[in-house]
């Protein structure tokens, strides 16, 4: 399985929240990614979820440093998953 590390973004495939776009912010045990995307699941409550619900859609760098140094904020995950869409559509 790819590796889901702090900063990639998800696509999730299944739930509620399937095809939506997240970003992996915590790996609490080896077959679970807490994953948030700023608006349904915010930063301080993410959301628990298996590998096999995730599609690895990419990396971001910015969001990466920020969870490390737990500067990440709701609006700025948000716009960074909005230039991650963005460039994607391109």
């Amino acid at each position: 399985m790819d590796q889901m590390d702090l900063g990639t973004i998800v696509l999730s495939r299944a739930g509620r929240d399937s095809g939506r776009l997240f970003a992996v912010v915590a790996k609490p045990e080896e077959n679970f990614r807490l994953i948030a995307d700023g608006r349904l699941r915010r930063v301080e409550r993410p959301k628990r979820k298996k590998l096999r619900h995730l599609l690895r859609a990419g990396e971001s760098a910015v969001i990466k440093s920020l969870a490390v140094s737990g500067g990440l904020t709701n609006s700025l995950l948000r716009k960074e998953l909005a230039l991650f869409e963005k460039s994607k559509e391109s």
